[in-house]
């Protein structure tokens, strides 16, 4: 038995020699532009995702492993702008209202239903069809400012029975559309809107008008039937030559007076408005403008 003894010690020494060394640490990974070590489950993941590329021939190294947390969309993708997006993709749409500023959209995008306030800005819609409003009739402001508009579809605000506020300024119109009944706010400053694209009765019956924007066209004539709701007209920087008594006041009615107008822009205008002083009996100011 003690012969055995040395026998069973040199085994046992030999055997703890050839046994390798035990890894001490193992390769940590971190987080992207943090000091802080991600967990034993993240390893396994990132370990798992070197593994998959390997497998595609690709060689990894340590320090590009710190790129696959960044996503796939940071390659070398130049940005492009598709108007084909789902239209609360392309605009931002929050509460019912659908901002689409500034994208350079050429058409009015479909719209959800619920669509209250649309802000369609700057951008380079020429056209305004009937199908773009047909189902939404819960519109109540609209704001095509700062586009190519040339034509609108006879009815396109036909259906919006709720619209308050429209604005076709720093448009290519030469003639406005027939007007929805509740407006209370319209703007179309800086058209080449005539006088003759303009119908007799297109504001009689807008009886909520509050508003009413017609500067820096090429009307030769005030508008006709004016609503007696109206306080703010401008219409100043056109072509007009000549007002009549019945313009702005009743000639049959010395004793009318326009008790809602408070502001009637006329300067920038071919005209001397002293020569016309019949022609404002009934206003509580008179206009701005050329009297001398």
């Amino acid at each position: 038995m003690k012969t055995l003894q040395p026998f069973f010690l040199f085994v046992f020494v030999s055997l703890v020699k050839s046994a390798p060394p035990l890894q001490q640490e193992s390769l940590k990974f971190y987080e992207y532009d943090t000091d802080t070590a991600l967990g034993s489950p993240i390893e396994q993941d990132y370990e798992t995702k070197i593994k998959d590329i390997k497998k595609d021939g690709l060689s990894v190294s340590p320090n590009s492993t710190l790129r696959l947390q960044r996503d796939d969309s940071e390659r070398n993708v130049q940005p492009t702008k598709d108007t084909n997006l789902p239209t609360c993709l392309l605009c931002v749409c929050l509460s019912g209202s659908v901002y689409c500023e500034e994208i350079d959209i050429e058409a009015v995008p479909p719209l959800p239903k619920e669509t209250a306030y649309l802000y369609a800005r700057f951008n380079k819609i020429k056209r305004i069809a009937v199908s773009d409003f047909a189902d939404i009739t819960t519109l109540r402001r609209i704001d095509f400012s700062g586009n190519q508009i040339e034509e609108i579809e006879d009815g396109a605000f036909s259906k919006l029975l709720l619209l308050e506020e429209l604005s076709l300024a720093e448009n290519r119109l030469v003639k406005l559309p027939v007007l929805p009944p509740k407006l209370t706010t319209f703007n179309a400053n800086q058209n080449r809107i005539k006088s003759r694209g303009i119908k007799a009765n297109a504001f009689k019956r807008l009886t909520n008008l509050a508003y009413l924007y017609l500067g820096h066209n090429a009307l030769e004539s005030v508008p006709l039937n004016l609503p007696e709701s109206l306080r703010i007209l401008h219409l100043q920087y056109n072509n007009i030559t000549t007002i009549n008594d019945d313009t702005f006041c009743k000639s049959n009615n010395t004793r009318y007076i326009r008790t809602s107008m408070d502001e009637i822009r006329m300067e920038g205008n071919p005209i001397l408005l002293a020569k016309h002083v019949n022609a404002f009996s009934c206003l509580r100011t008179l206009p701005v403008g050329s009297y001398y």
